[in-house]
């Protein structure tokens, strides 16, 4: 599923496919999450802030983890591009933030609206730095 070094990613159908299909997933996933955590119109959507946070901190121990292991080739890239762009890139959502809070001030929350905004994009940054700290304390691995 890896693209060829010189060979940019976009242009690898092995890993387009693998995009499409960890998109898929991680779409799947949010639904899933956001069926599970339902909100009430005008309230706290915890669903979507959920999946945004795991995704951070998942997006930032894999890239550190990746980083950590060597060059942006082969193996590491398809990981990279697959399970990062795909899957997480699939499981989070900034249209679904968008929309909310567009929805939270329609419903006369302004307030609420910002906070959920401001919270969304505190706990993502911070949740991806936690897992860029939580990679850096692996040991290194072969290296591949």
């Amino acid at each position: 599923m890896s693209a060829p070094t010189g060979r940019p990613p976009h242009r690898s159908p092995g890993l387009l496919l693998g995009v499409l299909l960890g998109g898929a997933v991680g779409t799947a996933l949010r639904w899933a999450a956001g069926r599970a955590l339902p909100h009430a119109e005008g309230g706290w959507p915890w669903g979507t802030l959920l999946v945004n946070a795991v995704g951070a901190l998942l997006l930032g121990a894999l890239l550190e983890a990746l980083l950590r292991a060597g060059p942006d080739v082969g193996r590491r890239r398809a990981v990279r591009v697959v399970v990062g762009s795909g899957l997480l890139g699939g499981l989070t959502t900034t249209s679904a933030l968008a929309l909310e809070t567009v929805r939270l001030s329609g419903a006369g929350s302004p307030g609420l609206a910002v906070a959920y905004a401001t919270t969304t994009l505190v706990v993502g940054v911070a949740a991806a730095a936690a897992g860029v700290a939580l990679a850096a304390r692996w040991p290194r691995g072969r290296r591949s």
